[in-house]
């Protein structure tokens, strides 16, 4: 699947593919499957930070939208009778505390013409192809690499002829890729149920609660296309989910549900410290401050009474 408007992203990520690879070239065998596994988590990965901007802002938006929850429920109860009226009254409520409801939709739009692009390239690295700026010579040894002996380009529904070409044993490579697809669904799994429940905590009456329940026991299936998959590709799909669960367990650790009082008012919640902060918890003797010394007393010095007659000069007869 080739998007003839995207061309410049596939030749930025054979690109950063090229530059990933040179660099741990220089340390490791640059046939060996050590080396080009590293080359698509890193690859991942930094794909991952260039959209991680677009993450923090759907969280935010989310977390405008559920600190609003109480004041939609009420504008929903008031207009109940009038559905245009209430969604209008929603959407200004919205637009006046900054919040988005799409938000949510922008990382995965930023995603999907990388993974595309991601697919692509390595796609046709798998079958032979040298694209985009990619050599024979890169092509022939990313073909060449090995996972636990399973071939970076193989994948499952490969024929054991097709497999042995690659100088691989075709019942070891079959083990191998459906242990990858097998983490790759079940990190779905964990992502999508992460997400769905912190959902159903901001809104516990969401009339949509169930289809996400069921969305979130259905999620794994899709995984299990990837066994038409190159290894590679289910190798970046199971990084991505993984970064995802650690992404968003930051995100939610960091940022409490919020509590509210009788009358829909938020109340604070310190966010959990962070593992950082954690490290730099001082010790017993430093969190005890040293006592100040009293301060010296000051005495003054008055002057001694006279009597009458010395201070009046006069002698005493």
């Amino acid at each position: 699947m080739e998007l003839s408007w995207l061309s410049w992203l596939y030749q930025a990520v054979a690109h950063v593919i090229i530059w990933i690879h040179t660099g741990y070239s220089t340390v490791l065998d640059p046939d060996s499957g050590l080396t080009w596994a590293l080359t698509i988590i890193t690859l991942t990965v930094f794909m991952r930070l260039l959209i991680f901007p677009l993450f923090l802002k759907q969280m935010r938006s989310s977390r405008k939208m559920q600190e609003l929850a109480p004041k939609v429920q009420e504008l929903r109860k008031r207009y109940k009778n009038d559905k245009q009226r209430m969604n209008q009254e929603v959407m200004a409520l919205y637009q006046g505390a900054g919040a988005n409801p799409l938000g949510g939709c922008l990382p995965v739009v930023a995603q999907f013409p990388i993974f595309i692009s991601m697919f692509t390239v390595l796609h046709n690295m798998a079958d032979g192809h040298a694209k985009y700026g990619i050599t024979q010579e890169l092509v022939d040894s990313a073909r060449s690499a090995h996972i636990f002996g399973a071939p970076l380009p193989a994948n499952f529904w490969m024929s054991a002829e097709q497999i042995a070409n690659f100088g691989a044993t075709p019942v070891q490579t079959k083990v191998v890729l459906g242990i990858f697809v097998a983490i790759s669904s079940f990190t779905t799994f964990l992502t999508v149920r992460q997400s769905v429940t912190r959902s159903m905590q901001q809104m516990p009456d969401n009339p949509m609660a169930q289809q996400q329940k069921i969305l979130m026991y259905i999620s794994p299936l899709f995984a299990f296309f990837s066994l038409n998959f190159p290894l590679g590709l289910i190798m970046y799909w199971v990084t991505t989910n993984l970064w995802t669960l650690g992404q968003q367990h930051w995100f939610y650790s960091r940022h409490p549900m919020p509590k509210y009082d009788a009358k829909g008012n938020v109340i604070p919640v310190e966010p959990k410290p962070s593992l950082i902060a954690k490290l730099r918890k001082t010790t017993p003797a430093e969190q005890a401050p040293t006592p100040e010394p009293p301060a010296p007393k000051i005495i003054r010095q008055q002057p001694t009474r006279q009597t009458r007659s010395k201070r009046t000069g006069s002698k005493k007869s």
